[in-house]
């Protein structure tokens, strides 16, 4: 068997690894609770986030060519997490019936656990930096694409032609972007005003799933019809 590097710079390789990754980290949290006390993103300077993240400047080059470009590992580990926990929450064994407001529970539990990242992504959607706009329309086009793909898996919505059925899952994630300011912005403590922020959030999107029942009903019905074609 043929020897490789020995165990001492093996692991010294994973202990640089691992300094590589925390310093990283650090950097990512830096820029959150800058944002956290009332910045915007595109208002930071790569020399206060290096200072935030304690750390010297030229550590930040070592993982970011610029603020950007940290801006873009914020939006992409902030949805890659979401976009996981949510697909969970769709595979749960529970009753159809059951499945929106487990997934609105995941969804609430997640923004309240990751308070400064989503106030990042709330921000930054309409903020000052296109290239985030942009990374920010990608996740949610991810997000689209994903939640129709399982609504096939699960055989919802049969008759709906795909570029219908995304339009609906692009609703239901516009509807979930949108409530997480009102999440953010729930006050402590408040178990009722929280019950019934949930309620509202449950209804809405039972709106938007009813029309598309009816909209695939609708559907299935015209293309029974002897002579007629799906015309959506």
């Amino acid at each position: 068997m043929a020897s490789g590097a020995s165990p001492q710079k093996q692991a010294n390789a994973v202990s640089r690894r691992a300094r590589k990754d925390q310093t990283r980290a650090n950097l990512l949290q830096a820029a959150l609770t800058l944002m956290g006390e009332g910045r915007s993103f595109t208002s930071l300077a790569l020399r206060e986030i290096a200072r935030e993240a304690g750390v010297a400047p030229t550590a930040f080059y070592r993982h970011f060519r610029n603020t950007d470009e940290l801006g873009l590992a914020l939006v992409e580990e902030v949805g890659i997490t979401l976009r996981r926990l949510l697909r969970e929450a769709r595979k749960m064994d529970v009753a159809p019936r059951d499945m929106l407001r487990r997934s609105v529970s995941v969804y609430q539990d997640y923004v309240k656990l990751n308070r400064l990242p989503f106030v990042f992504i709330s921000s930054e959607r309409s903020g000052g930096s296109r290239i985030l706009r942009l990374a920010i329309r990608n996740e949610v086009t991810h997000f689209t694409n994903e939640m129709a793909q399982d609504f096939r898996l699960l055989g919802l919505y049969p008759n709906l032609p795909t570029a219908s059925l995304q339009m609906v899952c692009s609703m239901i994630v516009m509807t979930m972007l949108a409530a997480a300011t009102d999440i953010l912005d729930l006050p402590p403590d408040q178990a009722l005003l929280e019950a019934e922020m949930s309620e509202n959030f449950v209804q809405q999107l039972k709106i938007i799933l009813f029309g598309a029942t009816h909209w695939d009903q609708d559907l299935a019905a015209l293309s029974a019809k002897p002579g007629r074609k799906d015309e959506a």
